[in-house]
């Protein structure tokens, strides 16, 4: 029997890209999808980011994606809810104690789910992100 190359197909639907002749032209010939490995899939989307942003995503300094990085990503969501630090949106402070205390439930959970699963340094990082922001949600209810 004849195996089948494993892949899946992809539609580009771009309205338009650095390669707008390209893709115009592949439109234009019937080819409406491709064949594409995962280092093409990913190189796309290398591609379509930095198209976005208008920054080779080489000089995008994103730090890397673990645990601690999310606790600290909550955390600063949760200090903009506290009104400590501006939206970076907007530019301006605003309180919204509401939304801060659904974010240090998040954390709560997060702590709860994870118990007996995160090194040493990532429980106590949480604990104490954790203690300063339910101390602080004291101090602005209080």
């Amino acid at each position: 029997m004849e195996e089948k190359k494993k892949g899946f197909s992809v539609k580009d639907r771009r309205i338009f890209s650095r390669e707008t002749e390209e893709v115009k032209e592949g439109r234009d010939r019937g080819e409406s999808a491709k064949k594409v490995s995962g280092e093409d899939k990913r190189e796309d989307a290398k591609v379509g980011r930095e198209e976005r942003s208008g920054i080779p995503e080489s000089e995008n300094q994103l730090p890397e994606v673990n645990f601690a990085t999310f606790v600290l990503s909550l955390s600063s969501s949760a200090l903009m809810h506290f009104g400590e630090i501006p939206d970076q949106t907007t530019g301006k402070k605003a309180k919204n104690l509401a939304l801060a205390k659904h974010t240090i439930d998040l954390l709560g959970m997060l702590e709860e789910k994870t118990k007996g699963n995160l090194t040493e340094d990532e429980d106590k990082l949480l604990k104490n992100i954790l203690y300063d922001l339910r101390m602080r949600y004291v101090r602005e209810k209080g």
